[in-house]
């Protein structure tokens, strides 16, 4: 399972001092950016070979304005040409879970504009962060 920490911002706030729901998104994406990096993955555009197909997020508790949050991440599907990420977005201190989140990500050729097979490579990365749902 891969952790990375988030801290919430007042602009990412709503009129009611919550974590608006939006601002759950950019955490999600942090942690995908993070995840990619760990498989050693470049953020380079001309290399880039990932496509987001799907994603949604769960609001299970309410978030705060300078919370520190942990946001878990880790791999429950992986297929022929795609994947899915699992995210837990967590109170640091309390360890409540806040939101649930995930992401269905595609191997993609971005110059044929097609899928793509996953490398074997990445499978053996991606089944290091295994964990079913």
């Amino acid at each position: 399972m891969q952790e990375i920490q988030v801290q919430a911002r007042f602009g990412e706030t709503d009129a009611l001092g919550h974590i608006n729901n939006t601002s759950y998104f950019v955490y999600l994406e942090e942690a995908r950016i993070r995840f990619f990096e760990s498989l050693g993955y470049s953020m380079e555009l001309d290399e880039w070979k990932f496509i987001l197909a799907s994603t949604k997020c769960d609001f299970v508790s309410q978030g705060y304005f300078d919370q520190l949050l942990i946001v878990k991440t880790y791999v429950s599907r992986i297929g022929s040409k795609s994947f899915q990420l699992e995210h837990d977005i967590v109170c640091s201190q309390t360890n409540e879970l806040i939101a649930k989140g995930n992401a269905i990500i595609v191997y993609y050729d971005f110059k044929n504009q097609q899928s793509e097979a996953l490398p074997e490579l990445l499978k053996e990365g991606l089944k290091s962060y295994f964990l079913s749902a």
